[in-house]
């Protein structure tokens, strides 16, 4: 994936608003969108993804051009931006509706992502949870949570949780951020 045609990743760490935070501030990154996939309910809402009863999963589609930046470093960039040794459960977020898990595409995707899992494995002593999931359907989150740390970056999850996650991917990966 190195040509200048776009590629979209859909990726699920946690709470959608951390993973849309890190990559909003990526060089190449042309969009990106919180989304619920990979449950068995049609249009869900936050509320029912909440319940934890629909099976999906808060998510993030991320769009970019691998001409700007590659898919390894897209891929890299998601398990740093959330702990994917954690069995449905990022931080104080517990349930299915937080699990770590990558949503491929089609058979490219599917290697890229296990790749990307191997070499997360050699980054963490316990072991890497994150499953591969077939890609459903996409149901777009309600605008709100839409580029939430950009609108209320004094949110107090935003400085508790976000924050941090941006300075550990500022530190391992500045020269592929914007900022």
């Amino acid at each position: 994936m190195t040509s200048s045609t776009p590629q979209t990743f859909v990726l699920a760490g946690g709470c959608f608003w951390c993973l849309d935070a890190v990559y909003r501030r990526v060089r190449g990154v042309q969009g990106v969108r919180s989304v619920y996939t990979g449950g068995h309910t049609d249009h869900p809402d936050y509320e029912s993804v909440c319940s934890g009863t629909t099976g999906h999963a808060e998510a993030v589609e991320v769009t970019f051009d691998p001409s700007v930046v590659p898919a390894d470093v897209i891929l890299d960039l998601f398990f740093t931006g959330h702990d994917p040794t954690t069995l449905n459960r990022q931080g104080y977020d517990v349930g299915t509706q937080y699990r770590s898990a990558m949503f491929p595409a089609d058979d490219e995707q599917r290697h890229l992502f296990e790749a990307a899992i191997s070499r997360a494995q050699t980054l963490f002593d316990d072991p890497v949870v994150t499953t591969i999931e077939p890609l459903g359907p996409v149901y777009e989150a309600e605008d709100f949570h839409q580029d939430f740390y950009g609108n209320q970056p004094f949110n107090g999850y935003c400085q508790v949780i976000i924050n941090p996650k941006l300075a550990k991917v500022r530190q391992h990966y500045a020269v592929w951020l914007n900022d």
